[in-house]
């Protein structure tokens, strides 16, 4: 199989989709790699690099989009790319569909098969290719917060740890899984005084457990939630309902009780966001100020630490690159299960369900399309 690689386009995205190692793997069980010039220079990754693995260097975008039967992507296409997919050519990469309408219709449109990262699935029901991803997130998440907390960039300029005799700043965490475990983490490392919000007793417990008293862990009510984030310093929103849009926990009349310089991360701004006042933005401008307070809603946020990421999220997708590319899609899906929970449009199909009910596409189970 032909595999191409795009650079990124996405605004300081610099992130790619597949390293010089993964070529390697991939030239190694005979398939040939075409990757735009470039593409791997946010990664330190040279042409020469990639060469050197085997790979082709295409001169740009045109001609990978062209003659790829597979593209491996980072982020979702944006209009400019997806203008180039055409009918039967497999798109790997993250979608986040529910809340994009336009993305969906496009894509829907191409032909193409789609299989989104963020909903395979492993036999645990677990995210594998969304988790590297929301571990670095998550982690990230505390930095970006506790840098808008500075009042020169608008917030109340608490230091999350405090110092001796000075109270830490409160952070609190709705939703324990993957992110909110990550942000709790380093904001227990920095010293705050840090709070997690759950519904899932599972969850409750494993955070108990870990944490100890190093954080406070509470089951997440209408009521619980509206004291925290009142008295909050920082909030970092980690929900997820995978594959559909996030739930708005945090409305705007919430929002404006807030402290006035107060913080807000929303972690799920791919999937439209949890608080009621996000829209999404970009590293070069990565805050806005609503009702006083500070909202960070970068949609890439692991692009900003590209290496890390990068890395991270090959050892998660390279298994299934080379499932897919060795048996064709539908013999890939036929063969796992999980994996196939990760197509999301095919041949003109809806074929993920929360995508259809949130945007009102028929629904196409995907054994119809792998027979």
């Amino acid at each position: 199989m032909l595999i191409g690689v795009p650079k990124e386009i996405k605004n300081h995205e610099y992130r790619v989709g597949l390293t010089p190692e993964s070529v390697a793997e991939l030239v190694g069980h005979g398939h040939d790699v075409l990757i735009e010039t470039q593409a791997g220079a946010g990664i330190g990754a040279s042409d020469s690099a990639y060469s050197d693995a085997g790979a082709r260097i295409a001169e740009d975008s045109d001609e990978v989009f062209e003659r790829a039967e597979m593209v491996i992507k980072v982020k979702e296409p944006l209009a400019v790319e997806r203008a180039k997919l055409r009918e039967g050519q497999i798109l790997f990469t993250y979608l986040h569909l529910a809340p994009d309408p336009e993305q969906t219709r496009d894509l829907v449109d191409s032909g193409a098969i789609c299989i989104a990262y963020e909903t395979v699935t492993d036999d645990r029901g677990g995210l594998p290719l969304l988790k590297p991803m929301s571990q670095v997130a998550g982690r990230m998440s505390i930095q970006s917060g506790a840098a808008a907390l500075e009042k020169s960039h608008g917030g109340l300029g608490v230091l999350l740890g405090g110092v001796p005799g000075v109270a830490p700043g409160k952070v609190v965490v709705i939703g324990g899984g993957v992110v909110g475990f990550n942000a709790a983490q380093m904001a227990v490392g920095l010293h705050a005084d840090v709070t997690i919000l759950d519904r899932s007793p599972v969850a409750l417990e494993r955070l108990e457990t870990h944490f100890g008293n190093s954080a406070k862990v509470i089951y997440s009510t209408g009521a619980t939630l509206e004291d925290e984030v009142k008295r909050a310093d920082l909030v970092v929103g980690a929900v997820l309902v995978p594959g559909a849009a996030a739930p708005k926990l945090v409305s705007r009349e919430l929002i404006a009780e807030m402290k006035p310089g107060a913080v807000v991360v929303d972690v799920a701004i791919d999937q439209g966001g949890c608080f009621a006042t996000s829209r999404p933005t970009t590293h070069d401008d990565p805050t806005f100020i609503v009702e006083g307070v500070v909202h960070y809603c970068v949609a890439n946020m692991p692009g900003a630490v590209a290496k890390t990421s990068t890395y991270a999220l090959n050892n998660a997708t390279l298994p299934h690159a080379i499932s897919i590319a060795n048996r064709g899609w539908k013999g890939a899906l036929a063969h796992d299960p999980c994996l196939a929970m990760g197509l999301n449009v095919a041949m003109g199909h809806v074929t993920y369900e929360a995508v259809a009910e949130q945007l009102s596409y028929p629904h196409t189970e995907v054994s119809s399309l792998i027979g």
